[in-house]
């Protein structure tokens, strides 16, 4: 689409009771990025009430109609994806407006590839419209969705405004709370309605140059000292119930004693047993917590309702009735939306037969989706099951996955970081939680990385592997379904945004450049990837050594814009007191290879030798680095290459990067 440009969305689908907005960019440093909100408008164009913006600390509706999903990962940076339910949406609500704001400064024209995306329930692609001229800006209206006749129609704008959310938010109703008086005055007829043309464009009035803060504004690190008045933010939705930081002290009398458990997992014998306990358990925590379904089934185009759930239902195929492991359905307003489930535990794979015969039957049956659930981490562009869609069948069922390490990490953002509604339904997913991460159930998430890892390693030690090997293929496949993997760990930890960084060009097809990343495995013989962890000072990254059998972790910290390098290094010196004395710290210099080095353990007396000898070069910042033994085995062993990735993340996140500046806690998730 162009900007201006707007079309009915039952012109483009028959499935938009509910759409999936997604807002996406690119950032050639890896380190930009952008928060999501959303303003529900009246026909006066303003908010009935502030419970009407939505954002990171308001990110859901209470009768469902909006729900911010946060971040997933894509080739070229992250995509927030937001799902709205149309047929939820309040009768006096008139426009839906889609933004998206930046803060400390920066500004929609350091990133690239900004866009909107559109789809439908079933999870097509309806529309897209890019943002090519947002420069200067630091918040930016991505487009609308209005009612026009009882029908719903998308605009796309793409304006901006250049004092950022505060003066968006303000100029559409919302109360900012600001202690100090200020002269911003509000920017004029913003998003005129065009009075009903429907081929108008939109027009969107420059905003004042007052310095009013963005709204809202990201949270300062713990150290910084508190500001001297409030920062501006919108009133918040009522506080939820997450557990409690430190846990009760137990009243059993040893260790020996082991609590009831509503879910128990010691009688779990076979596959088959651990599928249909997995299966029962996770769909009656979905039922009996509406925040944990609605927040797994949103993204699939589920609708906002009373949601049932069964296992073990009986469908009619041909001679022989198909049993899917479960159904979940939701009714709104009369109307049903039913997916069914196919689940696998334990590492086992998916069978596209079992699959492509679920699909069939909900195409008959006028189903909405089919729902895999497994071990396994979807990739984007490489499906984990090939089927085949019959295109003469007018209805569309969607075909979605989940990874078992993805629910756990949606209980735990839930449970220790976002709440629930009320303590029994916090103590329900602490339940499953439990559940999912005990030996016994088979949810352990990604935890194999294939029948080509053993070659690969071979052929990269003897030097016998060569460019084009598919197995150096499966082998880049796998490294990245373990890096999301741990990114989502460390973000269900954190509660905070844990995202892999993608430093590719624009418009690189996942497979392509999957080939190259393989191709360089065969040459250097390592495979590397990059975290980028909300809140600390630089991006995480992850190398590995298939030649030398060694793991490094580092990060590279900016050098302060004042002050004097031997303070810098004293500083930083005392930051890490309690990290590692083998910890490796490099001084990066500005037109050079490399400064001076050395492990922590050598440093701490005389932080000076950080100091190149030569007073007249610039330092530019730190590599702070930790070495670690690889595992050699494919599984999820002790022994294993999958165990000592996440050790080595887990040791150099808990024990460096929790010391720098700014840095998140890992048991409370905030700064």
């Amino acid at each position: 689409m162009i900007k201006g440009a707007n079309v009915s969305l039952a012109a483009l689908s028959e499935n938009v009771g509910s759409v999936i907005v997604g807002l996406g960019w690119a950032s050639p440093s890896g380190e930009g990025d952008a928060d999501v909100s959303v303003l529900l408008l009246d026909a006066n164009g303003k908010v009935r009430s502030d419970a009407d913006f939505y954002f990171y600390n308001n990110p859901v509706a209470a009768d469902g109609s909006v729900q911010l999903l946060g971040k997933t990962p894509t080739e070229g940076g992250s995509e927030d994806r937001i799902v709205f339910d149309l047929t939820a949406v309040p009768s006096d609500v008139e426009r839906i407006v889609v933004a998206a704001s930046r803060y400390r400064g920066a500004r929609f024209g350091e990133l690239d590839d900004v866009r909107m995306t559109l789809g439908d329930a079933a999870g097509e692609d309806l529309l897209r419209f890019s943002i090519d001229d947002a420069d200067s800006v630091s918040a930016v209206i991505f487009g609308e969705l209005y009612r026009r006749a009882e029908e719903w129609k998308f605009r796309a704008v793409g304006q901006g405004y250049d004092i950022g959310l505060a003066g968006l938010a303000t100029d559409f109703g919302v109360d900012v709370d600001d202690a100090e008086e200020t002269d911003a005055t509000s920017a004029a007829a913003v998003l005129e309605d065009a009075s009903g043309d429907e081929g108008a464009d939109t027009t969107v009035a420059p905003s004042s140059q007052a310095t009013l803060e963005a709204v809202p504004a990201p949270r300062p690190p713990a150290d910084e000292p508190a500001p001297r008045k409030p920062a501006a933010r919108p009133r918040t939705a009522k506080k939820k119930v997450t557990l409690p930081k430190v846990a009760v002290k137990t009243l059993a009398e040893n260790d020996s004693w082991r609590q009831a458990r509503l879910f128990p997992v010691s009688a779990l014998k076979s596959d088959r047993d651990r599928e249909m306990r997995a299966t029962s358990v996770l769909l009656s925590v979905m039922a009996q917590v509406p925040e944990f379904g609605r927040r797994l089934t949103a993204g699939f185009g589920a609708p906002s309702g009373r949601m049932e759930t069964f296992t073990e239902v009986s469908l009619p195929h041909g001679d022989t009735p198909r049993r899917p492991d479960g159904v979940i359905r939701v009714e709104r307003a009369g109307k049903l939306w039913t997916a069914l489930v196919e689940t696998k535990t334990n590492g086992n794979p998916l069978k596209a037969e079992q699959v492509q015969a679920y699909m069939d039957i909900a195409a008959r049956r006028g189903y909405e989706a089919v729902i895999t659930l497994s071990n396994d981490v979807a990739l984007e562009g490489t499906p984990l099951v090939d089927v085949k869609i019959d295109g003469r069948r007018k209805h569309k069922v969607a075909l979605w996955h989940l990874s078992w390490a993805e629910v756990a990490h949606q209980a735990q953002m839930l449970i220790r970081h976002e709440g629930v509604g009320n303590a029994a339904h916090a103590w329900l997913l602490q339940e499953l939680l439990h559940y999912l991460q005990h030996e016994n159930s088979g949810c352990h998430g990604f935890q194999n990385m294939g029948p080509a890892w053993v070659p690969v390693r071979n052929g990269i030690d003897d030097e016998t592997l060569c460019q084009g090997d598919p197995r150096a293929l499966e082998v880049v496949e796998s490294w990245e379904r373990l890096i999301r993997q741990v990114c989502l760990r460390l973000g269900g930890e954190l509660g905070q945004k844990v995202l892999p960084v993608q430093r590719t060009r624009r418009g690189t097809d996942p497979r392509a450049r999957r080939g190259l990343l393989a191709d360089q495995l065969c040459l250097d013989g390592r495979l590397y990837a990059e975290l980028r962890i909300e809140g600390t000072p630089g991006v995480l990254a992850i190398s590995a050594d298939l030649r030398t059998g060694k793991l490094r972790t580092s990060m590279e910290i900016p050098a302060p814009e004042q002050g004097y390098p031997l303070t810098w290094a004293k500083r930083l010196v005392r930051r890490l007191a309690e990290a590692p004395a083998d910890l490796h710290v490099e001084t990066l210099v500005d037109g050079e290879t490399g400064g001076p080095r050395g492990t922590l353990e050598r440093l701490r007396p005389e932080p000076g030798d950080m100091l190149p000898k030569d007073g007249g070069v610039r330092i530019t910042g730190f590599r702070l680095s930790l070495l670690k033994g690889m595992g050699s085995g494919r599984g999820n062993a002790e022994s294993s290459f999958i165990r000592s990735v996440d050790d080595a993340v887990q040791r150099f996140f808990t024990t460096v990067v929790v010391h720098l500046d700014g840095a998140p806690s890992r048991r409370t998730g905030v700064r």
